[in-house]
């Protein structure tokens, strides 16, 4: 289905998604350890989930204005270095205050990343293959799943938190060499040539596309309910359904693998049967992992697992036909800015999501984490609003050098 030339492209990006996932999803699991060593409460370690979350949605509403104007690659580079060298900032910090800076930092570049490979991505494969790409590149969740967060974990408990960020950001600075040599320059959106127009041009071509319109706050309804969940998934598991700190590698693990195998089938299907239905079912089954997660009391090792894992191939899998959907609602040339303002709406939802979770959500007494469930039914509500505004959001398929009136409608709704 691949060229060599395009599994060797898909597979260094999604090697740069297993390093920004890694640097993000390590935040959960150290909650229990980083809430006990800095002495802080549910709200302030949901302020520092969503330092990075706030500063992504800044910098990818930033990067908007200028992204299309330079190479792919180039952008990729820049941004892929900012965010190692954040990385590392964030091993060096001495206390919460500096950490929570770091965080930020780390997020101005990081939140660019996942706009720039999935615009890669977007360019670089037709839309009938496009759910079997971002399969492939949904898989880098599976991998930081398997190896990142749980060998992230074990260095953390061998040594010091610090020690996960200090690995990862040297291998990510690494990482910016195989780019370099390996990434062949990314030029198709700049092949048109286009009089130059205002930087307020970015916004108004969006706020005037209604299907664009339904596309962002159909990605911030997505990110809304997802978010309000992740952040705390494991401190409630450590203290309301009684794993230990050290079993929660186990989590990231069951999960790990049952997505490897679920992300390349989920693509293919929503390649096959269209993205809207594939969207629909999956958020319809999330639901389920939603309730449970969030009601749990002591449970066995062996049925929080399962149940984890059920949630990481549900919540996973809906979000590979779902950025699908909606990068298909923008052409070629267009395309770096507006997936930058996506990254910016899903930032900026998961960050206020993160955000009220950590105002709903207190600690008893005895160490349990309360109104949890609260979270869950908010985690519901809002994919239903997803379900509602992906039945309306069409996509267009076009060549690099079409304009918007010969576009033509691509996968019907369904």
């Amino acid at each position: 289905m691949f060229s060599k030339q395009e599994k060797i492209l898909l597979g260094i990006l999604a090697t740069i998604q297993f390093s920004s996932i890694v640097d993000f999803m390590i935040m959960m699991p150290l909650g229990p350890q980083l809430m006990r060593m800095f002495s802080i409460t549910p709200h302030q370690f949901g302020l520092l989930v969503s330092s990075y979350t706030f500063s992504a949605s800044i910098s990818g509403f930033m990067a908007s204005f200028f992204v299309d104007k330079f190479d792919r690659k180039t952008s990729l580079l820049f941004f892929f270095v900012g965010f190692s060298l954040g990385t590392i900032a964030c091993a060096l910090s001495p206390n919460y205050e500096i950490l929570l800076t770091a965080r930020g930092l780390t997020g101005v570049f990081g939140g660019v990343l996942s706009s720039l490979v999935l615009s890669i991505v977007s360019d670089a494969i037709s839309y009938e293959r496009r759910g079997s790409a971002m399969g492939i590149i949904m898989t880098s969740f599976s991998m930081a799943s398997i190896l990142g967060v749980p060998f992230s974990l074990f260095l953390a408990n061998a040594y010091s938190w610090h020690a996960p960020f200090t690995f990862l950001g040297v291998l990510s600075l690494l990482l910016c060499g195989v780019i370099w040599y390996y990434v062949p320059p990314m030029r198709v959106h700049l092949l048109e040539k286009r009089e130059k127009e205002p930087i307020h041009r970015v916004l108004t071509r969006i706020i005037h596309n209604q299907n664009q319109r339904r596309a962002l706050f159909f990605m911030a309804a997505v990110m809304f309910g997802h978010f309000a969940i992740i952040p705390f998934l494991s401190p409630s598991l450590v203290a309301n359904v009684g794993m230990t700190e050290a079993q929660l590698p186990l989590m990231y693990m069951a999960g790990g693998l049952c997505t490897i195998f679920s992300s390349p089938l989920i693509g293919r299907l929503a390649d096959r049967f269209g993205k809207h239905r594939v969207f629909l079912w999956g958020a319809l089954i999330t639901i389920l992992p939603y309730w449970v997660i969030t009601h749990m009391g002591v449970t066995p090792l062996w049925l929080a697992l399962a149940i984890c894992a059920f949630f990481f191939v549900s919540s996973g899998g809906r979000m590979i036909p779902a950025t699908a959907l909606v990068s298909g609602t923008s052409l070629p040339q267009n395309r770096g800015s507006f997936m930058s303002i996506v990254s910016c709406v899903q930032q900026m939802a998961a960050a206020i999501s993160s955000y009220l979770a950590g105002i709903i959500i207190t600690t008893d007494a005895s160490g349990h984490l309360v109104n949890y469930n609260i979270v869950g039914y908010l985690a519901v509500v809002f994919t239903f609003v997803a379900i509602y505004l992906s039945r309306r959001i069409q996509t267009i398929e076009s060549a690099p050098t079409a304009s918007p009136e010969t576009a033509h409608v691509g996968e019907p709704v369904v």
